[in-house]
């Protein structure tokens, strides 16, 4: 054992080291990934704010954003480390089982020794580093662009979000409608199977109010197969547990309070989230000009060791003496002749920019042009609901007139089915166009930048 016991505690220790190593390392990786939770929260009632909220903080594209940033964030301190300075260790031990011979002045002279063991410190530290200072010069823009891109993308969320919750509000008005009706239906048919009974009418009236029974229920039915469909959508977009139910909260009377805007704006597309990407790509192609530019500039570090070397024959003296030697370096890279190859590279940069430029004009006219369109749609199904809305009242007062007609015998009760499917449709038709109204409002807030979670 006396034998190996130098060797043996240096290998410990180097085994021992690299173990503390991995282990801190799989600790430190562990604790920084964030991994999906098990379980989401579950709203008890959703408003519209509480939806958007909700997606905003669940949905898997805003986490793979957030993670992304995290992401780029270590990948910044990972160019920036390179301006520290790098120290390293390295050790060797090595057996000649024939040590190598060379002829000297006729005769072979064995040069060497049987066993040979080094340790070497390096240290080195860039000076001067094109790539290195890029990292340094761009990181704040970096981590900007990373950030803009998770706003970008939230942005979206909530406009979709808001959209889909819009349409399952006016899907499941269409149910509670057809309930109401239902409730009207069963009631005339009442009436009509009692007129028949008495011979006041024929059993024409007491079939059509059947049709109209059936009809209703079967759209009833249709729709909340819809509105299932819709609700498992709106889910999916929130990122909601798929297993747990959703309960739509909503307030008619104030929708129709906040359908109203201001349409006289002017638009401005710097408040774009699209434009404030593109001026952060802009900033970070400028920095990759300037890098090419540096690609002229030397590369200068500085480098040292210390060397212990131990040379012996005999393995159980071969750390008995140390033959140290140490160094310190000064290193100047500078390419001279590369065909053109930095040039080309410096103007391909160069025109990177200028299609940036034209980026940002494209975005502006399409601003210009998305606005016009929103704005357009807004203002159609604005008036749309405003006639909508008269419609409502001018088919819930002919109702009204014809079911007291037809009681009194006035009227027949092909007048009243149809005057009964005018207020349903009028009904239908106009939570349609208030929720058409909410979602082109949306559009037309995207569109000016007012919908922004920079």
């Amino acid at each position: 054992m006396k034998y190996w016991s130098k060797p043996q505690k240096l290998l410990r220790l180097a085994v021992g080291s690299a173990v503390l190593l991995l282990n801190s390392f799989h600790v430190l990786i562990g604790q920084a990934i964030t991994r999906p939770a098990d379980q989401a929260p579950v709203l008890e009632q959703a408003t519209l704010q509480d939806v958007v909220a909700y997606a905003i903080k669940n949905q898997p594209v805003i986490q793979q954003s957030l993670i992304d940033e995290r992401i780029t964030e270590n990948q910044i301190r990972s160019r920036l480390a390179d301006w520290y300075p790098q120290i390293n260790f390295n050790y060797n031990l090595q057996h000649n089982f024939i040590v190598q011979t060379s002829i000297i002045a006729g005769n072979p002279v064995k040069l060497g020794v049987k066993n040979i063991s080094a340790a070497q410190f390096t240290l080195s530290q860039q000076i001067f580093n094109r790539d290195v200072l890029l990292a340094n010069q761009t990181r704040r823009d970096v981590q900007l662009a990373a950030s803009q891109n998770t706003a970008n993308n939230k942005t979206d969320l909530a406009v979709n979000v808001s959209k889909a919750f819009y349409d399952v509000i006016a899907t499941s008005q269409q149910v509670d409608v057809a309930e109401e009706d239902i409730i009207r239906l069963e009631r005339s048919l009442r009436d009509a199977e009692n007129q028949y009974k008495s011979g006041i009418a024929d059993k024409i009236d007491y079939k059509r109010a059947t049709i109209s029974l059936n009809n209703t229920r079967a759209n009833k039915k249709g729709n909340e197969e819809i509105l299932k469909a819709k609700i498992e959508y709106l889910k999916s977009l929130m990122g909601y547990p798929l297993d747990k139910a959703l309960n739509i909260s909503y307030d008619t009377l104030q929708m129709e309070r906040d359908v109203m805007m201001d349409t006289l704006q002017s638009v401005d597309f710097t408040t774009r989230i699209e434009y404030q990407i593109l001026s952060t790509q802009r900033k970070l192609q400028e920095a990759n000009i300037q890098y090419n530019k540096w690609s002229y500039l030397p590369n200068i570090s500085l480098n040292g060791a210390y060397n212990l070397n131990f040379q012996n024959n005999q393995f159980t003296d071969l750390y008995s003496k140390n033959y140290p030697n140490s160094f310190g370096l000064l290193t100047l890279s500078l390419p001279i002749f590369q065909g053109g190859k930095r040039k080309a590279n410096l103007r391909q940069a160069e025109w990177q920019l200028r299609r940036l430029d034209w980026d940002v004009k494209g975005l502006q006219n399409n601003v210009n042009a998305e606005y016009a369109a929103a704005l357009a749609n807004y203002k159609g199904n604005l008036t749309d609901l405003l006639a909508q809305k008269e419609n409502v009242d001018l088919a819930r007062e002919v109702y009204d007139v014809i079911q007291l007609q037809y009681k009194s015998g006035i009227k027949t009760y092909l007048e009243v089915v149809t005057s009964e499917t005018d207020l349903r449709l009028a009904r239908i038709n106009y939570y349609n166009a208030l929720y058409q109204v909410l979602a082109s409002k949306i559009d037309v807030q995207k569109a000016l930048g007012q919908i922004n979670y920079l």
